[in-house]
């Protein structure tokens, strides 16, 4: 899971016209580096964007995590009420499952969203993943 660092703060500040943009740049952006064809990307909610890798262990989606957030850091769009920089940052929280029988999609998206919360609360504009009840640094 992924998110606009202070997206509503963007809006307030160039509107929802220059809104819609950004949040293209950043798809386009989200979409160059995740290559697989059974890979997903998809808009998740206002300014969230969820993406789904198959075949990809923690260590791999922390790494891919990590490269979208710096694609997204180089598009270096304008944000200048943004309180950590003056420009478009991503938050990112990183969560992966081995099917069983037992696992759900649900799951592995409260692990995601779970993770970028906590990432939210330590500053923003950062990765971190979350293995089962630990949030890792």
């Amino acid at each position: 899971m992924c998110d606009i660092d202070f997206f509503k703060k963007y809006n307030d500040t160039y509107g929802h016209q220059q809104g819609d943009e950004c949040l293209q740049q950043v798809a386009k952006a989200i979409s160059k580096v995740v290559k697989l064809p059974t890979d997903l990307v998809a808009r998740y909610g206002g300014e969230e964007f969820a993406i789904i890798l198959s075949n990809t262990n923690l260590e791999g989606a922390i790494h891919l995590a990590n490269i979208v957030q710096q694609q997204v850091y180089k598009l270096q769009i304008p944000h200048r009420n943004s309180p950590i920089y003056k420009q478009v940052s991503l938050s990112l929280g990183v969560s992966s499952i081995i099917p069983f029988p037992e696992a759900t999609y649900q799951s592995l998206i409260a692990g995601a969203d779970r993770a970028l919360y906590q990432e939210k609360e330590k500053g923003r504009n950062q990765v971190i993943p979350y293995v089962g009840d630990i949030i890792m640094n």
